[in-house]
């Protein structure tokens, strides 16, 4: 009978021991776009080449989750970008001087009912609440705004944060981010911070997003977004505000959003304002093929300039249309092309042309004030 109990014990234990087991996990997930590229005026020509990350970001990761009770979890978050073409970390954006981790690295809690905070590098809000509404959030890089002047284009993540993601209260969630500066003496200096909030209901999505970016160049310490070469505007204040939905009908998802960045003593000598609207679509021919296309129209405007009396004015026209062929569920094909028009050519009181023509994904970009540029490949998703 003692035998007995004691074989009974231990198998209810065992059985414990792997429900406790079972309820913690971690999982490797990634994503690899390799393709070949056109985009023409080029230094007087055209260049061909491979791409990486044409249409989604190349990059892998390690994601976590241990069951604390209660409706409770630790959770955390490892991800790594690299370029496909060469192996290196960072985007087509930029390398991020080698930083492992150059997209999420965060620990955090979550609860069911009150929400989730991490701690850590993470993106800001308007990756996480508005990006989701453009073409370039529906897997097309091509198609984010020129410079990336918004973010939409998800080109680089902040760093010393803490953020919390509100539960899902009939349709309706929220979320904050703050970074710190890392910079003794000086508090706001590096600092960043960014709120959102969204909104779901049958086929209705919509949107709005504040983000702000104090950068200290002086200071000592890196501070939020500015440690790794990722800050993509050098200027001591950049500010998004913005705003958009989805509505999908049948077979057809129509987007609209709308964004404004405004730079304070943008590249060190004067201030920037560029304001983004772009129209975008998917539609499903089959369960397999979807066709994808925008129109965005950025106006740019440059004023306090040193040595300049006027204002600098200049307005970008983009229209990005693609096909996407499923062969799994894992696996596609694509073909995009992209073609943006600028209607002045601004060149700076420093040295540079910095209005020009800007294809996120088709660097470099041209002198000229119209360039087009194609790209076709392959995506898989792990």
């Amino acid at each position: 009978m003692k035998l007995t109990k004691t074989l009974i014990a231990a198998a209810i234990a065992g059985a414990f021991s792997a429900g406790a087991y079972a309820q913690s996990s971690v999982t490797l997930y990634g994503s690899l776009d390799a393709g070949i590229g056109y985009v023409n005026k080029v230094g007087g020509g055209a260049l061909w080449a491979q791409t990486s990350g044409a249409m989604s970001d190349n990059y892998f990761g390690l994601r976590g989750s241990e069951d604390l009770g209660g409706g409770t979890h630790a959770i955390f978050k490892l991800e790594s970008g690299f370029n496909i073409g060469n192996g290196k970390m960072g985007s087509w954006f930029n390398t991020n001087n080698g930083t492992l981790f150059n997209r999420e690295a965060y620990v955090g809690l979550s609860n069911n009912q009150y929400g989730t905070v991490t701690l850590g590098r993470q993106y800001d809000s308007v990756v996480d609440y508005l990006r989701p509404l453009s073409l370039a959030g529906k897997g097309v890089n091509l198609a984010a705004h020129p410079f990336n002047n918004d973010n939409i284009g998800a080109q680089y993540s902040i760093s010393n944060a803490i953020k919390y993601e509100s539960t899902n209260y009939d349709g309706f969630h929220f979320g904050g981010m703050y970074s710190f500066s890392n910079s003794p003496g000086d508090f706001s200096g590096g600092r960043q911070w960014s709120v959102g909030t969204g909104y779901e209901n049958g086929p209705l999505k919509v949107a709005a997003v504040y983000d702000q970016l104090n950068n200290n160049y002086t200071g000592a310490l890196t501070g939020a977004a500015q440690d790794d070469g990722e800050s993509i505007f050098w200027a001591q204040t950049q500010r998004t505000f913005g705003v958009g939905g989805n509505y999908t009908v049948g077979p057809a998802t129509l987007g609209l959003v709308w964004t404004r960045t405004k730079l304070q003593n943008g590249f060190g000598f004067g201030n920037m304002r560029f304001d983004n609207i772009e129209a975008n679509g998917v539609y499903s021919l089959t369960p397999s093929l979807a066709l994808v296309g925008n129109y965005t129209f950025t106006y740019g405007r440059a004023s306090d300039l040193n040595g300049m009396t006027q204002d600098a004015v200049e307005r970008w026209h983009s229209v990005a249309l693609g096909a996407d062929y499923s062969l799994s569920k894992r696996t596609d094909v694509y073909l995009a092309g992209v073609y943006q028009h600028t209607s002045t050519g601004y060149q700076g009181p420093a040295s540079g042309d910095y209005f020009q023509t800007s294809i996120a994904g088709m660097l470099p970009a041209s002198g000229t004030p119209n360039q087009v540029g194609a790209v076709t490949g392959i995506r898989h998703r792990f």
